[in-house]
């Protein structure tokens, strides 16, 4: 199986797979009891409103809520083939002009946090592994854990009242009123990255760090690494010019799993936080039962961690030619 045809029925299978979680998000949104008219309504009557049974199947019929599930999905499902994502209940606009104001900013943090990991994350797991069992490796290891264990929002809280108690100033005062995306500079948007990527890259970054120590201490106890320490060659050129090409593997194909912690990270990070990313709209629309505005946001998130996997895919292909004779056997 050549290149190009290997990258087709991967995106074949792409697509197919965004199909199926299409119809998964729209059906599991609408599981709670309840729809965003009832929501409505408890609201009026809450404010002393007199709403009669035909008023409530009149609000239902302009909403669409009265049609059968598969036909809400599938007029759903074609206006996000055809660019029409459909109005937003609460917001009352256009979905794609909703989720636009804020999807730059989460894409942003996102796209920084995953370069910040693996920068950070890969050469932590390569001295750890290379001072096995030294101080060094024991607090990595320690960190390591603690990082897998503690949620994003608990961290964030933590680094919030830590900030208080040191500074007295909310994030370590990162955050001035402007929010995180009024910044004078590019350098300024950096600086009050610091906080939200530390948070959304901790349990993605531990993870990595333990994922490439063990493969790479796996690697030093193999014949081939032996051989070449016998023939004089020097320990770095022995890592990083044949041990760690097959290091590599496991890094790229957890790129997808990657991508998808990030993106989800952001979004609850960012209800703690108060960032002005797509986490408050998503919870707000999941609240009020907001079926298009909430399946939007989930799809795009959905469609990150396919798009994730598609791209670890070519490269392990690229990196192991091994996997494109695996397809062609099957």
């Amino acid at each position: 199986m050549d290149n190009l045809g290997y990258i087709i029925k991967r995106l074949g299978l792409a697509a197919v797979t965004l199909i199926l979680i299409s119809f998964a998000v729209f059906f599991i949104i609408q599981l709670p009891p309840g729809d965003f008219v009832d929501t409505m309504v408890a609201n009026m009557i809450r404010q002393g409103e007199v709403v009669t049974q035909e008023d409530i199947i009149n609000l239902k019929s302009m909403y669409g809520l009265d049609r059968p599930f598969v036909v809400q999905y599938f007029g759903w499902f074609k206006g996000i083939l055809t660019g029409n994502w459909g109005t937003s209940y609460y917001y009352n606009q256009s979905v794609l002009v909703k989720i636009k104001e804020t999807l730059g900013t989460t894409l942003m943090i996102s796209f920084v946090t995953l370069v910040f990991t693996y920068i950070i994350a890969v050469p932590i797991a390569i001295y750890s592994a290379k001072h096995q069992y030294s101080i060094g490796d024991y607090i990595v290891t320690f960190i390591g854990f603690v990082g897998l264990a503690v949620p994003h929002f608990l961290l964030a809280i933590l680094l919030m009242y830590v900030s208080f108690r040191l500074t007295g100033k909310p994030l370590m005062g990162l955050f001035p009123e402007g929010g995180i995306t009024d910044w004078p500079s590019f350098l300024e948007f950096l600086k009050r990255l610091i906080i939200p990527v530390i948070v959304i890259s901790t349990s993605g970054a531990c993870g990595l760090i333990r994922r490439v120590r063990a493969q790479l201490l796996d690697e030093q106890g193999k014949p081939y690494v032996l051989c070449l320490r016998a023939k004089g060659v020097t320990e770095r050129a022995i890592t990083f010019k044949y041990a760690m090409r097959q290091v590599l593997n496991p890094i790229v194909s957890g790129l997808g799993g990657m991508i998808s912690g990030i993106f989800n990270g952001s979004t609850i990070t960012a209800i703690v936080l108060m960032l002005p990313t797509q986490g408050p709209i998503l919870l707000k629309a999941l609240q009020t039962q907001d079926v298009y505005l909430s399946g939007g946001i989930l799809l795009i998130s959905a469609s990150l961690v396919v798009i994730g996997n598609l791209i670890s895919d070519i490269l392990l292909a690229v990196l192991d030619p091994r996997i494109k004779l695996l397809e062609e056997i099957k």
